[in-house]
C-alpha cells in the first residue's frame, strides 16, 4: 500500500510516524506532503521525531512539498486545517489517479459536502480520530493520549475504494491503533465534534490544557453548555447519538489532560483557527433546524476576537 499524508501538523506527524515503520517495501511505501518547501526540506534532514511518556523514536520519513515528486499513491490522507482543505485540494486533485482513495481528517463538519462542493470523481472516504497528539516543534510530535479512529463513506464508493480503506484500517490497527470502520460515519464525525465544540474554544480562551479545564467550575460550566447545545442540535437534525456528548467529552479531558488542543497551539502562534467549521457548523446547523446556539455563538465571538487582536499585533509589528 502506498500512502502520501498531506500536511505535517499534529496528526499528520502522528500517523506518518506510526506508519512509516510499517512501510519497508517498494510496494509499501509512505510519504509525507508539506506545502512549505523549506519546512519540507528541514522535515527530509532532521526526520519525525515522535515522542511519548517512554521515549522518543525519529524516523527519516521522506518530506515532500510537490506531489510530481513521489511515484502514484493508493490512498492519500488528508491532514490540513479546515479552512485549508479545499485550496489544498484544488492543488493536488489534478495530479491523482481517480482510482486514488482520499482520506479527509479534519476537525469539524463544514467539510462533509466536500464531493458536491469540489465534483470529486469518486466518493472519498471520511475519518474521525481522538488521539490526543501535539506538535512540540517542527517534525515533534508528542502522543499525549490513546483514543478511537473510525473510518467511513457518506455515499456509495467502488469495490475498490472499499478495499483500500478495509487495509488502511488494518495497518493503522497493526501500527497499534484503535480503528474501526463505521457504516455511520456522519454520527462519528458528529461525536467528535461535540468534544472539539466543548475542548478547543475553551482551551484557547483561558489558555490551558484539556485537563485544566476541569479545575475551574466556570470552564466547566461553559463547557457543559456548549456541548448540550450541540448535542440538542444535532438530535433536531436526526443525527444518531450513541454515546452520551458531555460524558464523552470530559473523558477525553482526563484522558488527554496535558494535550494542548489544536486551537490553543492556534493561539500561542497567533494563526487562524478552526472555529468556523466546529463551533460554527453547530451554529449553521441550528439555524438550519430551528434550535437557538448562544453558548456556541458565544465562543465563536470571542475567538473571532481573539483572532482580530492578533491579526492586529503581526500588522502592528510588521510596521514597526
Amino acid at each position: 500500500m502506498r500512502i502520501a499524508i498531506i500536511g505535517p501538523g499534529a496528526l499528520g506527524c502522528l500517523f506518518a510516524s506510526l506508519l512509516f515503520p510499517k512501510s519497508k517495501s517498494a510496494d509499501d511505501s509512505l510519504w509525507l506532503l508539506d506545502h512549505n518547501q523549506e519546512r519540507a526540506n528541514l522535515l527530509t534532514v532532521q526526520g519525525i521525531l515522535y515522542e511519548t511518556d517512554k521515549g522518543q523514536e525519529r524516523y527519516q520519513i521522506p518530506v515532500f512539498s510537490d506531489l510530481q515528486a513521489i511515484n502514484s499513491t493508493d490512498i492519500v490522507l488528508f491532514c490540513v486545517k479546515s479552512q485549508d482543505l479545499e485550496d489544498c485540494l484544488q492543488s493536488y486533485l489534478p495530479l491523482l489517479s481517480p482510482q486514488t482513495l482520499l482520506v479527509f481528517l479534519q476537525n469539524g463538519i463544514s467539510h462533509l459536502d466536500i464531493q458536491e462542493r469540489l465534483k470529486l470523481p469518486t466518493a472519498p472516504a471520511f475519518a474521525s480520530s481522538s488521539e490526543g497528539a501535539t506538535l512540540l516543534g517542527p517534525g515533534h510530535v508528542l502522543h499525549v493520549g490513546k483514543g478511537g479512529t473510525f473510518l467511513g463513506f457518506l455515499s456509495d464508493p467502488t469495490e475498490r475504494h472499499q478495499k483500500q480503506l478495509s487495509e488502511l484500517a488494518r495497518i493503522l490497527q497493526d501500527a497499534g491503533l484503535d480503528v474501526a470502520l463505521s457504516q455511520d460515519i456522519r454520527s462519528q464525525l458528529w461525536a467528535k465534534l461535540f468534544i472539539n465544540a466543548g475542548i478547543n474554544p475553551l482551551t484557547a480562551l483561558y489558555n490551558r490544557t484539556n485537563g485544566q479545564l476541569l479545575t475551574s467550575c466556570a470552564s466547566r460550566t461553559r463547557l457543559k453548555n456548549i456541548v448540550q447545545e450541540a448535542e440538542t442540535v444535532a438530535r433536531a437534525s436526526g443525527i444518531t447519538i450513541s454515546v452520551d456528548p458531555l460524558k464523552a467529552t470530559l473523558a477525553v479531558c482526563m484522558g488527554t489532560a496535558r494535550n494542548i488542543s489544536s486551537m490553543l497551539q492556534d493561539r500561542r502562534h497567533q494563526r487562524p483557527t478552526e472555529i468556523d467549521a466546529i463551533n460554527g457548523a453547530v451554529i449553521r446547523e441550528g439555524k438550519r433546524v430551528g434550535i437557538p446556539t448562544p453558548f456556541n455563538e458565544e465562543v465563536v465571538l470571542l475567538i473571532k476576537k481573539m483572532e482580530e487582536k492578533y491579526a492586529q499585533d503581526t500588522t502592528m509589528t510588521a510596521i514597526i
